[in-house]
């Protein structure tokens, strides 16, 4: 019998918390792991870490955000070399392997230090040399093992019906598995101007990313991706012999799998689609400036721009009371759906991604369904309100959907309002979780969920510098 991810990840963990990781002692000593057993050490991190600290006038929030923002580099970085030049490979934290999507949020909190420190510039090179070779084994994967010549080791991907190759650790096709690295690349760039991680390997990865979008436009067939993994749970498999329910090619981009890791009701996952758009365009500035791979850059400046157009016919819908807002899922034949899943790219995320303008009034109607009764898995309880969606189940927030409201505006009582939930709401553990139960935050799931844990230190340097007097007058 095999044994699906969220089975593995639900055991002894879930909705319930972890023998280990104890409850806070006085003071509030810190969760990290000892100097010497720490797997990566960043003096700019470090810096960083002290100079916010001491702006957290609340005891918990401070201890939280210790724990949290360097918990990537504390637990999941493997560093190496491969043909004399970094490799690096970051693990989701409870799960040995890499996800190309985890791996660069995962990273991302550190991005505006990487000038101010050598060793951690080695950290991206490496990231991104890793994730252009593991695309090139195979770009419809999601994650991948530590040894590229190894079968997957994850019980529940074991007996999937796809062509699994050496180094693939699971093969769930998702359109934001190719959209994080092109979101990291550009964010390095941008961050340092150096273009020694943008060489051939990583150019002919770009390559095989845009010719991924285009096969799975589906305008000439089905394409080569399917997918069968026999669960109780229909959210672990795809339908019609593992092809997907049925799309019309119009120019949208089919994801078989949401960020979340659960297959997609209806195959154009918009969310999904305005991430690629922003994504080529970004990769595009890569490939032209650092590059010089002026084909590349076109080529994937006219895809965003095909997707774009797509999108705007077929990527909203009405809801009930008759407000237009962008759906979650669509078919191309006029179906669509509304909901939203905290995993991001989600709906209501898009500010955050930069896939729209803060102020969109699209986008606003849009996050507000989502944060409401219109939004299916939307929860409100006494532990707080949230989004969660079907992967975990209902009733159960996910952190991560308030910590990217939060990045998502600049209301001072929102901000506030989500830090304070965060912070009641970690069981006495002193991290993030993937999901709290709405009722009762001592019923939780993962114990290590860096992409998470991340996500709450990049809040913390953001508010800190946008709006330091939360952080300076507690709660």
């Amino acid at each position: 019998m095999t044994i699906d991810r969220r089975a593995f990840l639900a055991g002894s963990a879930a909705l319930a918390a972890a023998p280990a990781i104890a409850a806070p002692a006085a003071g509030y000593a810190s969760k990290r792991p000892a100097p010497a057993d720490r797997r990566f050490t960043s003096p700019a991190v470090e810096r960083e870490l002290a100079r916010v600290s001491k702006q957290i006038a609340d005891p918990k929030l401070r201890w939280m955000f210790g724990n949290c923002y360097p918990n990537t580099l504390d637990t999941t970085v493997k560093m190496g070399t491969v043909d004399g030049q970094p490799d690096a490979f970051v693990i989701t934290g409870d799960i040995n392997a890499l996800w190309l999507r985890d791996s660069s949020a995962q990273v991302t909190p550190y991005l505006h230090l990487v000038r101010q420190d050598p060793k951690l510039g080695e950290l991206f090179r490496g990231l991104i040399a890793r994730q252009a070779r593991s695309i090139l084994i195979d770009p419809y994967a999601n994650a991948f093992m530590h040894d590229p010549t190894a079968k997957t080791d994850l019980s529940w991907s074991l007996q999937d019906q796809t062509v699994m190759k050496p180094g693939v650790a699971e093969r769930k096709w998702e359109i934001d598995s190719l959209c994080y690295p092109m979101r990291l690349a550009h964010g390095y760039w941008r961050a340092t101007g150096d273009a020694r991680p943008f060489d051939r390997t990583w150019a002919e990865a770009a390559r095989a990313s845009v010719g991924t979008f285009r096969e799975q436009q589906r305008k000439e067939g089905r394409g080569p991706y399917s997918f069968l993994r026999s669960s109780n749970r229909n959210t672990e498999t795809m339908p019609l012999d593992g092809w997907g329910n049925p799309m019309r090619p119009v120019g949208l981009i089919v994801s078989g799998f949401r960020p979340s890791d659960d297959a997609c009701q209806y195959p154009f996952l918009i969310p999904s689609n305005l991430f690629a758009v922003t994504a080529l365009r970004e990769m595009a500035v890569v490939a032209s400036e650092a590059a010089h791979d002026t084909a590349l850059a076109q080529d994937a400046t006219a895809l965003a721009a095909e997707v774009e157009a797509a999108l705007k016919q077929y990527g909203t819908m009405r809801l009930r009371d008759g407000r237009e807002v962008w759906a979650f899922e669509v078919d191309g034949f006029g179906n669509a759906m509304f909901m939203d899943d905290a995993n991001v790219p989600s709906l209501s995320g898009l500010a955050y991604l930069g896939c729209v303008a803060p102020d969109d009034a699209l986008w606003r109607r849009t996050e507000a369904a989502a944060w409401s009764d219109a939004n299916p898995y939307f929860f409100r309880g006494s532990a707080g309100e949230g989004i969660g969606g079907p992967h975990v189940g209902l009733g159960q927030i996910w952190p991560m959907s308030l910590i990217v409201r939060a990045l998502s505006t600049t209301d001072a009582a929102t901000i506030r309002a989500c830090l304070k939930t965060l912070r009641d709401t970690d069981a006495g553990t002193g991290f993030m979780h993937e999901t709290f139960d709405m009722n009762d935050p001592a019923k939780w799931t993962r114990h290590w969920f860096a992409w998470t844990n991340g996500l709450f230190g990049e809040l913390i340097v953001r508010v800190a510098r946008t709006h330091p007097a939360i952080l300076k007058e507690g709660f």
